[in-house]
C-alpha cells in the first residue's frame, strides 16, 4: 500500500503543480474545472447518483456552471460559501440525529455545489485578482500559502492528536480526530502564517490579520473534512473514489481545501489585499 501511496504521488505531482503554477488564468481554468469535475463524479455517488450516467450528467451540469460564472463577477459565490459552512457546521455537530432532514439524493447533490462551486470561484480569485501583501505581489504565492496553510494544520494536527488525542472531535463523525489534534494544527498554523508575514515584511497590523485569517481558515478546513467522512459515512463507504491508487479519490484529497478557499479568498478580499473584478 505504501508503495502504491508513493508512486501515485511521484505521478500526480508534477501534474499538480504544472497545473496550478505554470498555466495561464485560462489553462488554470480550464485545469481546476476539470479537477473540480472530477470532484463531481465522486460527489454524485456519495449523493446517492450511483448509475454512471446520472454521475456523468451531474459531473457535466457542475462544468456548465463553472463555464457560465468564468465571465461573471461572482464574489456572491463567496458569500453563499460562508453561510453554507455555517450551516455546515450545524450539520456536522447533530449527526446522527438530523440526518434525515438532508438524507435525499436532492439534498445532497445540492450540497455538492454549495461545496465544489465556490472553491472553484475562490481559487481562480486567487490566481487572477490584483493581490498585494506586504512586500509581495504575487498571485501564485497567494495560491501555494492557502494549500501550505491546510497542510500545516493537518501535520500538527497528526502530531498533537497522537501525542494528546484521548478527547474525540467528532467520533460519530471521524472517530481518529481529537480536540488535541484541532489545537495543536491551530498553534501550527498561527506559528506558520507569523513566520510567512515576517519574511514578506509584513506590519504588525498586517501579521495579526494574516494570523487571524489563517486560524479561520483552517479551523473552516477542518469542517471541509469532517463534512465529506459525514457524507461517506451516510452512504456507507470508506473513499469518496478509488480513482487514486493507495489514496482514494480526488475528494478525499482535496476535502478540506475546498472548505478552506473560499473563505480564504472571502477574508483577504474584505481586508483589501485581494482586489478582483470578475473570475477571468
Amino acid at each position: 500500500m505504501l508503495k502504491t501511496r508513493i508512486i501515485t504521488a511521484l505521478i500526480l505531482a508534477p501534474i499538480a503543480i504544472g497545473g496550478v503554477f505554470f498555466l495561464p488564468p485560462v489553462g488554470f481554468a480550464i485545469f481546476t474545472a476539470a479537477l473540480i469535475a472530477l470532484g463531481a463524479w465522486e460527489w454524485a455517488n456519495m449523493a446517492g447518483l450511483i448509475n454512471q450516467p446520472a454521475r456523468v450528467g451531474y459531473s457535466a451540469a457542475v462544468l456548465l456552471l463553472l463555464a457560465a460564472l468564468y465571465t461573471m463577477t461572482a464574489q456572491g459565490v463567496l458569500w453563499l460559501a460562508l453561510l453554507w459552512w455555517l450551516a455546515g457546521f450545524g450539520l456536522v455537530a447533530s449527526y446522527p440525529k438530523n440526518s434525515a432532514r438532508w438524507g435525499s439524493v436532492s439534498a445532497r447533490a445540492t450540497m455538492g455545489l454549495l461545496v465544489l462551486v465556490p472553491a472553484w470561484v475562490g481559487l481562480n480569485y486567487l490566481r487572477n485578482g490584483e493581490f498585494k501583501f506586504a512586500l509581495t505581489d504575487n498571485n501564485l504565492l497567494l495560491i501555494l500559502y492557502v494549500f501550505a496553510l491546510v497542510w500545516v494544520a493537518d501535520i500538527g494536527a497528526y502530531f498533537s492528536g497522537r501525542k494528546f488525542g484521548n478527547a474525540k472531535l467528532a467520533p460519530r463523525v471521524s472517530p481518529g480526530k481529537s480536540w488535541a489534534g484541532v489545537w495543536g494544527g491551530l498553534a501550527a498554523v498561527a506559528v506558520f502564517a507569523l513566520v510567512v508575514s515576517q519574511t514578506l515584511g509584513a506590519g504588525a497590523g498586517q501579521s495579526v490579520a494574516l494570523i487571524i485569517v489563517s486560524v479561520v481558515t483552517a479551523v473552516v478546513s477542518v469542517l471541509g473534512d469532517l463534512f465529506e467522512s459525514m457524507l461517506k459515512r451516510f452512504r456507507g463507504i470508506k473513499d469518496s473514489s478509488r480513482l487514486l491508487p493507495g489514496h482514494g479519490g480526488i475528494m478525499d484529497r482535496i476535502d478540506s481545501l475546498t472548505a478552506a478557499i473560499p473563505i480564504f479568498t472571502l477574508l483577504v478580499i474584505q481586508l483589501g489585499w485581494l482586489n478582483v473584478g470578475h473570475v477571468s
